[in-house]
């Protein structure tokens, strides 16, 4: 409770000991205010519109030449199975010894990452620096009727 101005006939003010905590709460609000709205624009939202290519896409190569690394790890190229330990002889064999061929590689999504760097990597040694990872284009979502059925 606060307290009052009392009378006192010499005219002394007596010493109030109580917090008055009114303007503590003031500045508690604001600072909730002020952190209420920055919190918002603290965060990391960047739009950015990124330009428009005009390059026509790479055309396909005539004779591509696609490595796969499948689930149980092997490696091949085309339709033949090749060990690791060979994959540059073969590749030469197949390039005609020509390091500026671009490779297709494509991987089974079962296979980790380090095994795919470590084919990568092996590739690179091989002299091979013109490698384009494969992917599947995903179709445009279509729409569904409430019974789930695509119209």
């Amino acid at each position: 409770m606060a307290g009052g101005i009392r009378h006192t006939a010499s005219d002394d003010l007596q010493e109030n000991h109580e917090i008055n905590v009114t303007p503590f709460i003031d500045v508690m609000l604001v600072l909730l205010i002020i952190f209420m709205v920055a919190a918002p624009l603290a965060t990391v939202d960047i739009n950015v519109d990124l330009p428009a290519s005009t390059a026509q896409p790479a055309p396909r190569p005539d004779k591509p030449v696609w490595l796969t690394l499948k689930e149980d790890k092997s490696i091949a190229i085309g339709d033949d199975t090749v060990p690791l330990e060979t994959l540059g002889r073969f590749l030469d064999q197949r390039t005609e010894s020509d390091k500026e061929t671009r490779l297709f590689l494509r991987a089974d999504k079962s296979v980790d990452y380090g095994s795919l760097m470590d084919l990568m990597n092996s590739l690179r040694d091989s002299g091979y620096l013109k490698i384009a990872l494969v992917g599947l284009e995903n179709a445009p979502a279509q729409q569904s009727t409430p019974s789930g059925t695509a119209q």
